[in-house]
């Protein structure tokens, strides 16, 4: 059973990794190490193995995947702010690569390729919570990227019957992910709070999100590697959590004296999000398992 995870060595890859070779897989790693680390894999270097090389690179490509037997896709540019700053490379690696990647796919008859989507293909909600039926409408040219290679997964399943499944990921969190001028809210909270300096909150703190362990991704992104459903399922865990909500919890958790300064709302964020995950949960029979809560404690007390 031989899986080949690109973007392996990053945040969401690396615990994917991990959970397969738990599993009994024989995993490849296509990463060109731009996001991801050698550190995150470092404990598992010699179970795999690491091809390093960049997905746009079509013969890097075919031979990465033509001894493969199932393809979990994780390599993207992973950032909204970065995919705003440069659309073009965006798009060529979260959509035209994607299509070079199926197209290898039904080349060399794989079995099953699972793709990492986001909630950002949904844009401004206009009902809460999110299904996956509810209209498709990006704002950022990240969103659209994913839901371009949301299509291609669609379209090669449809036309050529090969076994695809898309998950669209809310706000994922956990050990391992990226600090930095791109991080996320909690990691820049977790930095922030961990100096005693102010928790920054862009607009009035009542906009929510999805906040999803990563543990319980990768176990969805296994889970739907083993179905034979195909489709698009939402991957969060339906708690809706205001950001005010989540400064003050880590700032307790943590002991810290830092305060919160609201600043002004940035363009083009969404107010509310949160998943329905009544379809994952009935088809896939995935359920998330680690609380916001759990989580924050168990990343506070050991990040790696």
């Amino acid at each position: 059973m031989s899986v080949l995870v690109t973007g392996g060595a990053g945040f969401i890859g690396s615990h994917t990794v991990e959970l397969l070779l738990k599993e009994g897989y024989e995993v490849k790693i296509l990463d060109n190490l731009c996001s991801g680390k050698k550190e995150n894999i470092s404990s598992i270097l010699d179970r795999v193995k690491l091809i390093i090389g960049d997905i746009r690179d079509k013969d890097v490509l075919r031979n990465a995947i033509k001894d493969s037997q199932y393809i979990i896709h994780l390599a993207a540019v992973v950032s909204v702010d970065e995919a705003i700053e440069n659309p073009i490379k965006t798009f060529e690696v979260n959509s035209q690569a994607t299509v070079q990647l199926l197209e290898f796919a039904r080349i060399f008859d794989i079995d099953k390729v699972v793709y990492a989507s986001s909630t950002a293909v949904y844009g401004e909600p206009i009902d809460i919570p999110l299904r996956e039926d509810h209209p498709t409408r990006p704002i950022n040219p990240y969103g659209a990227a994913k839901l371009a290679g949301e299509s291609a997964m669609e379209a090669y399943n449809k036309t050529y019957a090969l076994s695809t499944i898309s998950l669209r990921y809310f706000n994922v969190y956990g050990p391992r992910m990226r600090g930095g001028q791109y991080a996320g809210v909690i990691s820049k909270f977790l930095e922030a709070a961990r100096i005693d300096e102010e928790l920054k909150i862009y607009g009035d703190g009542n906009q929510t999100r999805d906040f999803i362990h990563v543990y319980d991704v990768a176990n969805a992104n296994k889970i739907a590697l083993e179905s034979h459903e195909v489709g698009v399922f939402n991957i969060g865990t339906g708690k809706e959590t205001k950001i005010i909500d989540l400064a003050n919890l880590i700032i307790r958790l943590m002991g810290s004296r830092s305060r919160v300064l609201f600043v002004e709302p940035r363009p083009g964020d969404i107010y509310r999000s949160v998943a329905d995950i009544t379809k994952a949960r009935r088809i896939l029979h995935w359920e998330p398992k680690i609380s916001l809560e759990e989580g924050l404690k168990s990343l506070i007390e050991s990040p790696r």
